[in-house]
This record gives structure tokens, C-alpha cells and sequence, in this order.
């Protein structure tokens, strides 16, 4: 089974976020990078798939050559190839989508995974829309997942509940954080990956649809206020509620 993982190459959650000069992009400087959290997820199920069902496992990533140190991660966790497609420009959700498509058409993968969403813009549309470029069926929020004789049964998050469904390979998945524990790279996965050639394709150049116009962070939260202790604050809290806060 030929089983493809879609990852980015995000700022680490612990890093702290500034807005760079152009107000249209982040201040790099100082900023630590890693594998999308929900991407690690991904990979991890496509090397369970793997382990049952034998077959090969291919990590794509769309970006500079920073995004080989992420491919690197993935190779040490036991990923069998890695593909950079070479693109140092700026692209919107859809413009990764198509670059990512064009080169799934030519692997034809019989799964195809997704991290629910990349934690820097989080906009959780490329998964979504790389199946409906390869007219492919999809299921998102996955936190549950089994492979039966070509079909799939997946159970994924909803408001307030779960909901079970199945679908026939080939197909998309979008993996959410309890699918799975990722494993940690082992030494000798990390000594390997060093010797895994990284592939290098150069995306089609293809226009944004998205412009961003600026960025800027959220305004700093107001100090909170202490109006009393015991029930003769109540009176006062009901007034700040209704008048300044507006929540009642």
C-alpha cells in the first residue's frame, strides 16, 4: 500500500510571535521551527498503516529548504521517502493545495493524510481541498480510524459528540490529536534519515487568491479588577457586568 503524509514546517508553540517590519509577515528572527503537531499525528498512522499492511510511506512538504529539517523528523521516525516540493515564494491555502495535488496525481497514493490544520494559520482548508482537486472523498477531525478490506471506518469529531462513517479507498484523512501517540525517533532512525535522500521537485508557479493586506496582534487584555469579597460585592459586579462588560 502506498500511503502519502502531508506536513508543514511551523513556528514551535512555545515561540513567542512578533510581527515583522512589513506588517504582512512574522518576525523571523529567533524563531524556532517544527513538525505541525497534527501533522506529527498524521505520520504516525500512515507508519501504523504501514506496519499492517505493509507497503511505503512518502512525506510531501511545500516550502523552502527549511522544511527539510522537518522532513528530516519524519524520515527519523521511519517515514520510507521524503519529497520537497522547492518553493520560497508565498502562497494562500488554495495555492498549496494545488502544488501538493500535482504531485499526488502522479504518486497515486491509496491514502493520502492531513493534519486537521497547520498551527500557523490555521486555516484547515488544504486537506479539504487537495481531495476535491483529485476528486477524491475526504474525512476531517479523524480520530479513529480502521482499514478493512479497501474500505475505511472513521470515527471523527463533531459539535458535541462523535460521528462514526466509512468511505472507500483511494482517500483523504485529516487526523486529530487522539488518533494516535506519535512515536519518538529512535537513534538509530536518526542516524539513518541522515542518509535518506531528500527528493526536490519545483512546484507550477500559480498566483494567490488570498492577499494579506496586514498583520497585527491582538490587542493586550485590560487588567482584571477585584470589586470586593463575600455577597456585598455581588451588587457591584452585577453593575460592572451589565454596564461595562455588556455581558448581561
Amino acid at each position: 500500500m502506498k500511503i502519502a503524509v502531508c506536513v508543514n514546517h511551523v513556528p514551535d508553540t512555545e515561540t513567542r510571535i512578533k510581527v515583522g517590519p512589513d506588517d504582512l509577515s512574522i518576525d523571523r528572527t529567533g524563531v524556532n521551527y517544527m513538525l505541525s503537531p497534527y501533522d506529527e499525528v498524521a505520520v504516525e498512522e500512515a507508519l501504523r498503516i504501514r506496519e499492517k499492511f505493509k507497503g511505503e510511506v512518502i512525506v510531501i512538504s511545500l516550502g523552502g529548504d527549511a522544511h527539510k529539517d522537518t522532513l528530516r523528523k519524519t524520515l527519523a521516525m521511519g517515514a520510507d521517502r521524503a519529497v520537497l516540493l522547492k518553493d520560497d515564494g508565498v502562497r494562500d491555502s488554495y495555492g498549496v493545495a494545488a502544488g501538493l495535488a500535482h504531485e499526488l496525481k502522479s504518486l497515486v497514493p491509496e491514502v493520502v493524510l492531513f493534519g486537521k490544520q497547520s498551527i500557523d494559520f490555521d486555516d484547515a482548508q488544504v486537506g479539504t481541498l487537495v481531495a476535491e482537486m483529485l476528486g477524491l472523498p475526504s474525512v476531517a477531525v479523524v480520530t479513529k480510524m480502521d482499514i478493512l478490506d479497501g474500505g475505511v471506518v472513521c470515527e471523527r469529531e463533531i459539535e458535541g459528540g462523535k460521528e462514526v462513517v466509512e468511505t472507500r479507498l483511494p482517500a483523504v484523512f485529516l487526523a486529530q490529536k487522539g488518533l494516535n501517540e506519535p512515536r519518538y525517533p529512535s537513534l538509530k532512525g536518526i542516524m539513518a534519515s541522515k542518509s535518506k535522500p531528500i527528493e526536490e521537485r519545483q512546484p507550477k508557479p500559480l498566483p494567490s487568491k488570498v492577499e494579506i493586506l496586514s498583520m497585527h496582534k491582538p490587542p493586550a487584555k485590560p487588567p482584571g479588577k477585584i470589586v470586593g469579597t463575600g455577597a456585598a460585592a455581588v451588587p457591584e459586579l452585577v453593575r460592572l457586568l451589565h454596564e461595562e462588560a455588556k455581558v448581561i
